[in-house]
């Protein structure tokens, strides 16, 4: 890696925030304009090499820009144009981003799929959105389901080899006014839902309205010359494209991951001493189990998880591990640290709720080793946020203390769904936008999330919620679970719901049943008032424990599954 550091000077990153053509569509060649360090190598992959040792590769601003336009040269040479929608299935890494800087330089949509995507869904997910062609690392399904109904192939079905070894040199020249000119309201991207429910739904993301809200990190956001984020975000997902966004904008040094298991993931760590690591729960919970990336996260300060919430019993570990500065945290913002303070031992948490609708984290919760345990906090909404409720039905706005609808109102927000004006405008309540998410307010304004609406149980005795029961079995009975997901099932033929888990457990805790967990779980609960668990199922192997594209438990995988376990059935 560079001895110079790539990060744009405070005056640079101060003109980014106000510039009024910058949008997600562009900010590339705004990155260009304004850092001086444009030659200077950045954004890192990894591969590993014949002696088993990480090798790390860097591309400067220029490179990306010579990256997209040989992409957007075959782009253009196959008849893609302004507006069209075109699917990208690739492995994660940088390549998705790359289709997308490419794509959006021409003025087309990109419809980022994760590869992990069930070809059966992901047919009848092209079909909805209506790509006209798809760029893939292997087609041969693909097109074996294509072939099957001829009707709904899109003009042309490439391999993603075929667009890396483009010799850009034999094209025709870039359309004029390349690169394409967005306006603010113009789609720059759909990003898929996970799909459990059926055909996934696809949110759009425009070209201010992602952009709207992140101003602020050009100069809150960590960003001193030894900073490095490892980026361990799915990148065909709104979340490692807001990270990629704000790491190209910053120049700061990243490294970008194209697999987010532990296996993986820690030599990397290894190699890149990252200050920063940015992730879905789904590797903080392989990091935060059995021994401790000591090593890897030597000179970690900050954690970022979005998506859903992390859990307390994870998080506790992690917070343990790398240094800080001297200071006091808020969300998004990491003080400098200042001539001859001494660095805290441990690191912090920061727990952002957001998801593709919401454009970006728009909740933030720090944890450190000093705070104190706070189950399902996500804090208070970030200053972006012009208004957050807790509704009920009917958009009334509930009194604090009172769970119902998190509802949220902000200029991030997706304008809606791609073909689908129904599914849009059932997510609009009383002029907020609904999360899909069940809280509740306390007198602070901080935010507690219990639920997600689809996964709140209905017993005979009222609702109960998921999330705090996990929590309870993931921080209380740490010796024996890992992970776990709550769901509810069937007490018996026509009767209400009952609260179960189906459990990882620790290595070494292998050996123990699911009668033991049970009572070692509902010991913990009713220590917290919580409801008890009416049956534990013990998951051991991954397919007892199913995860969607993006690392999230399958719930309604789980409550099918599992539906006759209380009735015999």
């Amino acid at each position: 890696m560079s001895d110079q550091s790539p990060i744009a000077p405070l005056a640079a990153r101060e003109r980014l925030m106000t510039e009024p053509a910058l949008g997600a569509g562009n900010f590339l060649d705004h990155a260009i304009a304004v850092n001086p360090h444009r030659s200077v190598p950045f954004v890192f992959t990894h591969r590993t090499d014949h002696r088993g040792e990480v090798v790390l590769r860097g591309h400067s601003l220029l490179d990306l820009a010579a990256l997209r336009d040989r992409y957007a040269a075959w782009y253009h040479a196959n008849g893609v144009r302004p507006g069209e929608p075109v699917a990208v299935v690739v492995g994660e890494g940088l390549e998705p981003l790359l289709h997308f800087l490419a794509l959006t330089a021409l003025g087309a949509v990109p419809a980022l799929v994760n590869d992990a995507m069930r070809h059966d869904v992901m047919v009848r997910y092209l079909d909805h959105v209506g790509v006209v062609g798809v760029v893939a690392d292997d087609t041969t399904r693909l097109a074996a389901a294509y072939r099957e109904d001829p009707r709904s192939r899109p003009r042309f079905l490439a391999l993603a080899a075929e667009v890396r070894a483009f010799d850009a040199a034999e094209a025709v020249g870039p359309p004029a006014g390349y690169p394409y000119r967005h306006a603010a309201d113009d789609v720059v991207a759909l990003i898929h839902s996970s799909g459990t429910t059926g055909t996934p739904k696809s949110t759009v993301l425009t070209h201010r309205r992602f952009w709207d809200g992140k101003q602020p990190r050009m100069v809150r956001f960590p960003a001193e010359p030894y900073d490095r984020l490892m980026s361990l975000m799915p990148h065909t997902h709104a979340g490692g494209l807001s990270y990629f966004l704000t790491a190209v904008l910053l120049g700061l040094p990243t490294v970008v991951m194209s697999d987010w298991r532990r296996a993986v993931v820690e030599p990397v760590m290894e190699a890149f001493q990252p200050t920063m690591v940015a992730s879905f729960p789904r590797t903080f919970v392989e990091l935060a189990t059995g021994e401790l990336p000591v090593r890897g996260a030597a000179r970690v300060h900050s954690w970022f998880n979005t998506g859903d919430s992390a859990h307390h019993g994870h998080v506790r570990r992690l917070v343990t591990l790398g240094e800080r500065p001297a200071g006091l945290v808020r969300p998004w913002l990491l003080p400098r640290q200042r001539a001859g303070q001494p660095a805290l031992p441990g690191s912090q948490f920061i727990d952002g709720l957001g998801s593709s609708e919401m454009g970006m984290a728009l909740f933030g919760q720090v944890t450190t080793p000093e705070s104190g345990r706070e189950d399902r906090c996500v804090g208070k909404p970030l200053e972006v946020v012009r208004r957050a409720a807790v509704l009920d039905h009917d958009g009334t706005e509930l009194p604090d203390g009172t769970v119902g609808l998190l509802a949220v109102d902000a200029p991030s927000l997706t304008p809606g769904y791609w073909n689908d004006e129904r599914l849009t405008a059932s997510f609009g309540l009383a002029g907020y936008w609904l999360t899909g998410d069940v809280a509740r307010r306390d007198g602070d304004g901080r935010f507690y999330h219990l639920d997600r609406t689809v996964d709140v149980i209905d017993t005979a005795d009222g609702p109960v919620y998921s999330l705090p029961i996990e929590e309870v079995l993931l921080a209380d009975c740490a010796d024996l679970v890992r992970d776990c997901s709550v769901i509810g099932v069937p007490a018996g033929q026509g009767q209400a719901q009952r609260p179960i888990a189906v459990v990882q457990l620790q290595s070494e805790a292998a050996e123990a049943d699911a009668d033991r967990v049970q009572a070692a779980a509902n010991e913990a609960l009713t220590r917290a008032g919580l409801a008890a668990l009416a049956a534990v199922r013990i998951a051991r192997t991954p397919q007892d424990f199913p995860l969607g594209p993006t690392g999230k438990v399958l719930k309604r995988e789980l409550r099918t599954r599992h539906a006759g376990l209380l009735t015999g059935q």
